[in-house]
């Protein structure tokens, strides 16, 4: 067997073309390989050796949540940055759906060979979704009452090579970007729901994006890492650059790096980014805003008990999706750019020799008016709670329970304010 690594298991996508201009509610998650205390690492349930020296692997999952998803009445909050629904946004009653959790179900064939002293490879992921999009109205149940179900996903997250060796690794192609992907790869709700992003998305949930990190993305890239198998681990890549509007001229790739230190069940990771936009030259030059942030956490653990904390600091870089929400329109350069942080705690327990795990965290991302706008401050933040069951080698069962809430900070606003207690089924073949 060949055991799956978990970045090669995480897949993440939003039903968009552009980072910057991303809907909030269509985000969609697969990550697999990271479990939430002493769960083995997946293995590829299929291997195939080829005649010409490589190797064919095929693993995957599928899971399916019923999850209870109700905003209460009277919240106002509706600064740039919120995802909590307001006011009465299902009619003061809640709504119900069978639904993919924050990770969807998923295929993942990988090619590996060696040639020479070169270690040559393929990777696609497919990820499917189990329910229909959302059209509006009171009432979600009467999704896919169409005879074709219209709006459920098939999606191609990841496709990339990798050439690599002794001296490390080059992947070229779409996989999961360096900034804050191991504040997601340590976060609980990765085998649960999170925060839902309201019930009417076709998407998977949440999770905890905007709530305690901002998503990583998946994109277009060439990164080198240095290599696998040591305590310490960096990587650097060029990537596709975001737009971020008003400033959409992009010239120069974004770079973003990430370092990482494992020693048992310790782990400690800082990374960053920075990206150059411009706003379109209409004769005079155009305004250039560099964005930048960074990031730092901490993983400590033993068999039975873990505390990881993770935080993020940046200007420019958005909320929730990359890049959304980043500038605040005025096209004057870098005061034009908001400010963005956050992070989350986490605790988990595994009782000795037990199938079960207990886990609770709290987080936050909060969205800072730029110089050039009037002040406001929106704070996303949730409270999650899940119990996870392995009932056998392969299928997990979890009940979790979700407290989201919006706040824009002003005296006499009411929050905008969210449950979603979930119960789901996960198997992993």
């Amino acid at each position: 067997m060949v055991q799956a690594s978990p970045e090669g298991w995480l897949s993440l996508a939003v039903n968009t073309n552009s980072e910057g201009k991303a809907p909030m509610k269509k985000v969609a998650l697969l990550c697999m390989g990271l479990a939430i205390s002493a769960v083995n690492a997946a293995e590829a349930q299929l291997t195939m050796q080829m005649t010409n020296g490589w190797t064919f692997t095929f693993a995957g999952n599928v899971n399916a949540f019923a999850v209870y998803d109700d905003v209460s009445d009277g919240g106002i909050a509706s600064t740039p940055g919120g995802i909590v629904g307001a006011g009465d946004a299902l009619g003061g009653k809640g709504a119900f759906q069978i639904r993919t959790g924050l990770l969807p179900a998923f295929a993942v064939f990988d090619a590996k060979g060696k040639e020479g002293n070169t270690d040559v490879g393929v990777h696609f992921g497919f990820a499917p979704q189990i329910q229909c999009a959302y059209t509006g109205g009171q009432n979600p149940s009467v999704n896919g009452q169409g005879h074709d179900c219209f709006g459920a996903q098939i999606d191609m997250r990841q496709v990339f090579l990798t050439v690599g060796g002794s001296w490390g690794q080059i992947l070229a192609g779409r996989e999961l970007g360096l900034y804050q992907r191991q504040n997601i790869l340590t976060d609980q709700t990765l085998f649960g729901v999170g925060a839902t992003g309201g019930p009417d998305g076709g998407g998977t949930t949440l999770g905890r994006i905007g709530f305690g990190y901002i998503y990583p993305q998946f994109k277009a890239q060439m990164t080198y890492s240095t290599p696998a198998g040591r305590p310490t681990q960096i990587s650097i890549g060029l990537f596709q650059p975001a737009t971020n509007p008003p400033y959409e001229t992009v010239q120069l790739p974004r770079v973003e790096a990430e370092g990482v230190y494992s020693s048992g069940n310790t782990k400690v990771w800082v990374g960053g980014l920075a990206q150059n936009n411009k706003t379109p030259d209409t004769g005079g030059g155009g305004e250039s805003a560099v964005s930048w942030g960074g990031t730092a956490g901490v993983r400590f653990g033993t068999p039975s008990f873990s505390v990881t904390g993770s935080g993020y600091y940046g200007k420019g870089i958005g909320t929730t999706l990359g890049f959304l929400g980043g500038a605040a329109g005025a096209g004057t350069g870098g005061d034009d750019l908001r400010k963005s942080y956050g992070g989350i705690g986490q605790l988990t327990f595994t009782p000795a020799e037990s199938k079960l795990t207990v886990a609770g965290s709290w987080g936050i991302s909060i969205l800072d008016a730029a110089d050039t706008e009037a002040a406001f401050k929106t704070k996303n933040w949730l409270a999650s709670g899940g119990v996870y069951y392995q009932a056998t080698k392969s299928l997990k069962v979890v009940g979790e329970f979700n407290y989201a809430v919006t706040d824009d900070d002003a005296d006499g606003t009411e929050k905008n304010k969210e449950i979603a207690p979930a119960f789901g089924l996960m198997l992993f073949f």
